[in-house]
């Protein structure tokens, strides 16, 4: 006897997820959702995901890809249908028109002046509500969106590349290339998936990177990569002297660049920058009269920057790690040595065991013929 598969709310919602999954590197600064629409029997009628800000929500395109039969069915969507104008109408009263009768949902919305309002509108026009369902792997899709929503600030992932012996540039200050082709085509997808990138000044005095995304670089299939560089992220240079060169790369192509600096600048290299095509903002300024770090990441939120990743030398890096502002460490390992006299992966000010940080690996793979190591911190400062 042949036996046929059932659709499952698990599965179903499993389905969801991975249609969220297609909008990883365009959605931004919106949420990543993808919903799925069943019939009385459990056969689905609709699908759909959120594909970029301004476009329709993933409801509204599963509506579309059902029609007719959206009508007495049952919605699954990763996230809380929104309630609110924005630049699109609400989800909630789009499903309430069709005539929908369940919407089981995988988290509620993680903005807490909005959450709940949603399902309470559906409970409202008589429309069963469950939920949450795997909630886990749905806010795996929006760990920044999530964050900027409950603290107001990014995600933040801090990127390096290490030789074997812990080192990350020659003393010269020289570091191309550390680590390999598949590596730097695994930091473009996270350069991708970022609202913006953080450097600091020394990286782009020594290295000049256009950070930047290149579709011809992310070893994905040529639409997918495309689509994914199509809107750059922001370009951040922590620059609290205003000591970035006029021609530097950074400043130049389509992406956008803000440089980040302190009052104690010279006016007249901010109107040279300025001139150059950067934006260049005042910060406040932390102890040692660098820019506050802390600061700047409240103005990448207010930007509305979900997530940020840090690609910059052992000082800046380290700063971010030492303050605790890292949420997520991607390390490189390259089968290299480069010797003692070797830049350190981070520059932190630690004298004795009982002050290290503690960090939690929580991935280790191999990325051609490097290795991926990722981590969760665990400072609190």
């Amino acid at each position: 006897m042949i036996q046929v598969a059932v659709n499952t709310p698990q599965s179903l919602m499993a389905r969801a997820i991975q249609l969220a999954e297609r909008g990883l590197y365009t959605t931004m600064p919106n949420p990543r959702v993808g919903c799925v629409i069943t019939d009385s029997k459990g056969v689905v009628v609709g699908e759909g995901w959120h594909q970029r800000a301004g476009e329709p929500h993933a409801e509204i395109e599963a509506l579309r890809d059902a029609g007719e039969r959206a009508r007495g069915a049952t919605v699954y969507v990763t996230l809380e249908p929104c309630s609110h104008t924005g630049r699109t109408g609400p989800c909630t009263e789009a499903l309430i028109e069709a005539g929908v009768s369940r919407v089981i949902y995988g988290m509620q919305d993680p903005n807490p002046k909005v959450g709940g309002k949603g399902l309470q509108k559906l409970r409202d026009a008589n429309i069963e509500v469950e939920g949450p369902l795997l909630e886990d792997q749905c806010r795996a899709l929006n760990p920044g969106f999530i964050k900027r929503m409950t603290l107001g600030l990014p995600l933040v992932r801090s990127k390096s590349a290490m030789s074997l012996d812990g080192r990350t540039a020659m003393a010269s200050g020289e570091s191309k290339w550390v680590s390999g082709p598949a590596a730097r085509a695994d930091v473009q997808r996270l350069r991708a998936r970022s609202c913006a990138i953080v450097t600091g000044v020394e990286t782009v005095r020594f290295d000049n990177p256009n950070l930047n995304v290149r579709a011809d670089e992310m070893a994905l299939e040529l639409l997918a990569a495309e689509q994914a560089a199509e809107v750059q992220p922001l370009r951040v240079i922590v620059d609290s002297q205003l000591r970035t060169p006029a021609k530097a790369f950074i400043l130049q192509g389509d992406a956008p660049t803000l440089v980040c600096t302190t009052e104690r600048a010279d006016p007249e290299r901010r109107e040279r920058l300025e001139r150059a095509g950067a934006e260049v903002i005042i910060l406040p300024q932390g102890k040692e009269g660098r820019v506050d770090l802390l600061a700047l990441l409240e103005e990448l939120a207010r930007r509305q920057c979900n997530e940020i990743l840090v690609e910059s030398g052992a000082t800046l890096s380290g700063e971010f790690l030492y303050r605790g502002h890292v949420d997520e460490l991607i390390v490189y390992l390259a089968p290299k040595l480069l010797g003692s006299t070797a830049r350190p992966l981070f520059e932190l000010p630690i004298e004795r065991m009982g002050s290290v940080l503690p960090i939690t690996i929580t991935d280790m793979r191999a990325v051609g013929h490097d290795w991926r190591i990722t981590a969760t911190t665990d400072i609190e400062r």
